[in-house]
């Protein structure tokens, strides 16, 4: 699968132009499907996906122009038949994989079945915003916050550093963002000390292009890479 993961979604016109070289087409001639899951454990949860969905939210995903849109809720698809879901994910063109919870949403990226499905998405693009971009590497910076959010008596937490590890590298969103602490410089560094893989730090500027393995940066903004010691 082709990724395009960012920070803060389709910012600026660099990672635009870096959209639509994965997507070979214009935004306008492409469908995509919004995977607003990962948002939900958090208070406000149900507004801040119906943001999301309708455009509305500070973050340009869902409102670029695209041919069709719909919604893939992750949390409904153990209870419909796969030959009703699955095929639509096969055609769609990109797959916009919203942020909020880590946890949450790899949770139910597996227990959907989509994280089996996605490898086999040849063509597709996921995009992926935050939550949803950390979702595919192999560790979950967002670890510790997302805890707080395990409801009493769920088996959520167990693995809850782990993510998916659909990409090599890990990722840390937000770099500098005003309002959050963790995204410091330093502190990304000294996380990224303990991970045994590449760790991009981007802020809400950058994205990272993966094709076939290959990794580009696409940024108008700050990024850092620090390497395994």
């Amino acid at each position: 699968m082709k990724f395009l993961l960012t920070s803060a979604g389709i910012r600026n016109p660099s990672i635009s132009g870096a959209l639509v070289d994965l997507l070979g087409k214009p935004i306008a001639e492409s469908s995509a499907l919004i995977i607003p899951t990962g948002v939900y454990p958090f208070p406000g949860g149900a507004g801040r996906a119906w943001q999301a969905i309708s455009g509305k939210a500070p973050h340009p995903m869902c409102d670029l122009g695209w041919k069709s849109l719909g919604v893939l809720e992750l949390t409904a698809l153990p209870t419909i038949r796969e030959e009703n879901w699955v095929p639509a994910v096969r055609e769609a063109d990109a797959l916009l994989v919203w942020g909020g919870d880590v946890l949450y949403l790899t949770h139910w990226m597996r227990e959907s079945g989509l994280a089996d499905l996605l490898p086999s998405l040849n063509e597709s693009v996921y995009v992926g915003m935050s939550a949803g971009s950390i979702a595919v590497t192999p560790y979950n910076c967002d670890a510790e916050f997302d805890l707080d959010f395990v409801p009493d008596g769920s088996d959520m937490a167990v693995g809850a550093e782990r993510a998916l590890g659909l990409v090599d590298f890990t990722l840390y969103p937000h770099l500098d963002c005003e309002g959050m602490e963790d995204a410091t410089e330093a502190n990304i560094e000294k996380w990224a000390s303990g991970i045994p893989v590449p760790t991009y730090a981007i802020d809400d500027e950058t994205a990272i292009k993966v094709v076939d393995g290959a990794v580009d940066v696409v940024s108008e903004g700050n990024w850092r890479l620090f390497n395994p010691s």
